[in-house]
């Protein structure tokens, strides 16, 4: 069976009311903010405990804001796993392998699902049934029909979902953003955007459970699904049109030897790729030492020949106000980062970011304003730590300190946001298989806006 056969818009919509725009555009983070109470910290509860689970939402977030929440019951498929997450992330909550037994005796007030995207909403949907609102990670999801229970269920339950788009926080997109909706360089008409995932990070998805489109959708989908939002969100407007090419050639199958995982591997001595995964004493406590409960591998071969996503990505998207995007992926670059440049009525800005690369020196990213006619300037924004240039705190700082200060930005993301970013990720692979333009009414019933409802 394919996982991707196309269906027709009347059999997808069918028996379905239009989305009521309005429960979706109020900020979804007001929902938990509403919860927190002083003296009283906010009942959570997470299913999914790997490396983001265990770290970004587990471990740092109890450090941070222990007075403001409290886990209250943790979730996996894997009980190794769970054991290590309790310990890693300090906390004394009982644990469960069934995610209804754990809403039941819990009854937490938030549930934050951090599981393989393909299961996203299997979670979303129970808890939103069970009248507790969701964080959830990105992607919202891997296809139109799971997003179509997601969204149905929302609806139906009254709850809120938040989905994280981290790097909506990060100074230096903030910045971008800031200047795009004063018009520093009139109207928006299009936009080029390369990422380039370089042979390490880049690698690692072709390592993990991401390599299988079963499982994250493609990085169209997990990955991509970043980017996309930052467009959807800087443009501020919907996607209409997508047109995509994608190729599986150089990971996977497109190599002449290749073993199962690292450890052990012949060929370790002339492979480049080899990860010693037995080098880092975390990945070996979460993943290694409990392969034996459900034979899950962190470090697997990148040149496996069940691989099946592309690692070479070309989308062409058109907006409903008329902007047209050139976005590519490249997986296997010798650095880390992305060019970026907005064509406007009045000017361009444009970027060149690079992300631990040891050649850069500079303690800040730069954004080029170049006028019309005129002038050229340069604006410099501070680098930030922590994880996603600073975005990853400013986003818990909102969620769970109720630091949203009516925020010009509108950073905070919720489910229309989280749809309409994977819709363009789903549409792209659609299109890569069809080989033709795919249209992202067809695949979804939300009504398309030419300028974004706040």
């Amino acid at each position: 069976m394919n996982p991707e056969k196309n269906i027709s818009r009347r059999t997808f919509v069918a028996g379905t009311s239009a989305v009521v725009l309005g429960t979706m555009l109020t900020n979804p983070i007001s929902a938990i903010a509403e919860l927190l109470v002083p003296g009283k910290p906010l009942r959570i509860a997470m299913v999914g405990t790997g490396h983001r689970g265990t770290g970004m939402w587990g471990r740092d977030a109890v450090k941070t804001y222990g007075k403001s929440i409290e886990f209250v019951g943790l979730c996996d498929i894997n009980p190794g796993r769970l054991e290590f997450a309790k310990t890693h992330m300090n906390v004394s909550c009982p644990v469960f392998t069934d995610f209804d037994e754990m809403l039941k005796k819990t009854n937490p007030e938030a549930v934050i699902v951090t599981t393989v995207d393909a299961t996203h909403n299997y979670f979303i949907v129970k808890a939103l049934a069970a009248g507790i609102n969701v964080i959830t990670e990105k992607p919202l999801t891997t296809d139109e029909i799971k997003l179509k229970e997601i969204l149905d269920a929302e609806r139906k339950y009254g709850k809120k979902i938040i989905v994280t788009f981290n790097y909506r926080y990060s100074p230096h997109r903030s910045k971008i953003k800031e200047l795009l909706s004063q018009g520093r360089i009139g109207r928006v008409t299009s936009v080029d955007f390369h990422w380039y995932l370089d042979v390490y990070h880049g690698a690692d998805y072709f390592r993990r459970w991401h390599r299988l489109r079963e499982k994250g959708g493609t990085l169209l989908v997990h990955k991509a699904t970043h980017h996309f939002d930052l467009l959807n969100w800087w443009i501020d407007s919907d996607p209409l049109l997508v047109n995509a090419y994608g190729e599986l050639e150089f990971y996977g199958k497109n190599n002449s030897f290749r073993s199962t995982t690292c450890r052990g591997c012949a060929f370790k001595d002339k492979c480049k790729f080899f990860f010693d995964v037995t080098k880092d004493a975390r990945l070996m406590a979460l993943y290694v030492e409990n392969e034996k409960y459900d034979g899950y591998v962190r470090d697997g071969c990148v040149w496996k020949e069940d691989i099946n996503i592309y690692d070479k990505m070309a989308v062409q998207i058109k907006y409903k106000n008329n902007v047209q995007v050139s976005y590519s992926l490249t997986t296997y670059s010798p650095y880390e980062g992305y060019r970026i440049a907005f064509n406007g009525t009045e000017g361009r800005i444009e970027a060149w970011i690079h992300e631990r690369q040891p050649w850069t020196m500079e303690k800040y990213d730069e954004i080029q304003i170049t006028d019309n006619f005129g002038k050229m300037e340069f604006v410099h924004v501070s680098e930030e730590g922590g994880g996603h240039g600073g975005g990853d705190d400013r986003l818990k700082d909102e969620i769970f300190l109720n630091q949203q200060n009516n925020d010009p930005l509108h950073r905070a993301a919720g489910i229309r946001d989280g749809a309409l970013s994977v819709l363009i990720g789903i549409a792209a692979r659609k299109s890569i298989e069809s080989g033709k333009p795919i249209s992202i009414a067809d695949l979804t019933d939300l009504t398309l806006n030419s300028q974004k409802q706040y």
